[in-house]
């Protein structure tokens, strides 16, 4: 199982699946990081938490406990 925690930067992948439950689960999917969506990774902070991507045109930063909750495959 590839998580998003594991994209290298420049690098595209499309959401497989959520894990989580309840209102970690909600807040990742009301940040628009659903199954289906491509993200793309731009950056990764020195200490690699936050990790900044690309999700539905617009940037957001997420931290790496919540970058393992996404599922993804490469694209």
């Amino acid at each position: 199982m590839k998580t998003l925690r594991d994209v290298k930067i420049g690098e595209k992948a499309k959401v497989v699946k959520l894990h989580g439950e309840g209102a970690v689960k909600r807040r990742i999917m009301d940040m628009g990081i659903t199954k289906g969506t491509d993200v793309y990774v731009r950056k990764v902070a020195p200490l690699g938490d936050p990790i900044e991507i690309t999700v539905r045109n617009y940037e957001l930063s997420l931290r790496k406990a919540d970058a393992e909750m996404v599922e993804v495959e490469e694209v």
